[in-house]
């Protein structure tokens, strides 16, 4: 018992500084947390979360709590977790249901337990919570005033329940707001999928052959990353519009199949399921490392590597394991096929959620205020401009404005 104790207070520690240093780092959030202390605009709301939670997650949390909110947060990832920091933000005010590892049941459990608290606002990640309200939970969706969505997956989700007419509350896709997809989703995606990588494989990425399959921003932000590190790029595409871009940004675009055979490394970022199968497995080289950056495991077939193996290989790390096939070659597997940059690292930078999670709090802000039918709405214009100015103050710069003249020069007809 006193181990466990002393453990647990190691924890605590651990998670303490990690949330000091992202607080020292999220310019918006404090310049949020000052109002948010004084008006209180969630007063009387009750909030649901799953989102991964580390440490970015876990200042969000306690900025809506300063805000007046009752928080409970869950993760929204089985991997994704972070024990220390769930420990710290246990602290300070947050219900927390969260553990790394859980199996599929108890990632299930833990999704139902923040909702018990009979949400008014949920803030979701891929749709987790919604899912929920509309099936098993439908009793409490009465209740809910709005949320928010942050993923593509997400919003993809929300979109297809619209349009079947069983949307029951208002979401707001913060995933499709400016400030968040051309930002969080590239440049985020790109540093921290590589990061994760290379944390858990500690291999030389320069000189190497990788597979990007999907071309969205996400993909866009690998691909991009992994030129930078010196890497020979393929890309896969199933659009015409977004494989010609893929091209013209230097890269090689083929199917699949083709493109597998030499790869050294191959990420998924597309949200969809079965692109890497047992078609493109077979075909793979020995010493091959394989990634997810989509949101759920299903873009890699790790199912199929788990029955056709003759070996299983511990890799360098936890995160990493080999499946040895019946021809000697390996396949190495990173976080199971789940979401490689929260699952073995640490998530997007630091600077670039402290955007995303302006654009979280300042829309559910909005619905605490005013209730709206049901329905996916886009993220006000003018939270969208805040953000992007108070990013621009924060680092120290300065754009030029239009004056009068420029201003109605651009608004009319006659140019003349």
């Amino acid at each position: 018992m006193e181990h466990a104790t002393e453990q647990r207070g190691d924890e605590r520690s651990s998670g303490r500084a990690k949330l000091e240093w992202v607080h020292d780092r999220m310019p918006l959030l404090a310049r949020l947390r000052d109002r948010y202390r004084a008006e209180k605009p969630f007063s009387g709301q009750r909030l649901s979360m799953s989102l991964h939670l580390e440490a970015k997650t876990a200042a969000l949390a306690e900025l809506l709590a300063d805000g007046g909110a009752v928080v409970s947060i869950t993760s929204s990832n089985p991997l994704s977790a972070q024990d220390d920091v769930a420990a710290a933000l246990s602290e300070r005010g947050v219900e927390v249901h969260a553990r790394r590892g859980l199996d599929d049941v108890e990632f299930d459990r833990l999704q139902h337990r923040v909702l018990d608290i009979e949400p008014t606002l949920i803030l979701d990640d891929g749709g987790e919570l919604l899912s929920r309200l509309v099936t098993s939970r439908k009793s409490l969706a009465g209740g809910v005033r709005g949320g928010a969505e942050e993923t593509t997956t997400g919003v993809t989700r929300i979109r297809a329940l619209a349009r079947d007419g069983r949307l029951p509350f208002a979401m707001i896709a913060v995933n499709d707001a400016a400030m968040k997809h051309l930002f969080d989703n590239r440049y985020g995606t790109g540093q921290s999928t590589w990061e994760g990588i290379m944390r858990a494989c500690n291999t030389t990425v320069a000189g190497a052959q990788v597979v990007v399959a999907g071309y969205g921003y996400c993909g866009r932000g690998v691909a991009e990353r992994a030129r930078g590190l010196g890497a020979q790029v393929i890309v896969t595409e199933v659009d015409a519009v977004r494989a010609n871009e893929a091209v013209m940004d230097g890269n090689r675009v083929m199917p699949m199949r083709d493109a597998v055979r030499t790869a050294d490394f191959v990420v998924t970022t597309t949200g969809c399921r079965d692109v890497v199968r047992a078609e493109h497995l077979r075909l793979m080289k020995d010493g091959v490392v394989l990634a997810n950056a989509g949101h759920f495991n299903v873009e890699v077939d790790v199912a199929w590597l788990e029955a056709q193996a003759v070996r299983r290989r511990p890799g360098r790390t936890p995160d990493v394991v080999g499946y040895t096939l019946a021809d000697g070659r390996t396949r190495w597997v990173v976080a199971e096929g789940r979401l490689v940059n929260l699952a073995a690292g640490d998530g997007h930078p630091v600077e670039i959620m402290d955007m995303t999670f302006a654009l979280q709090a300042l829309s559910l802000e909005g619905l605490a205020k005013a209730v709206r039918p049901p329905g996916l709405y886009p993220v006000d214009g003018d939270i969208d401009r805040w953000v992007a100015q108070a990013r621009l103050e924060a680092i120290g710069v300065a754009i030029d404005h239009l004056n009068r003249a420029q201003m109605r020069y651009l608004n009319s007809w006659d140019i003349a």
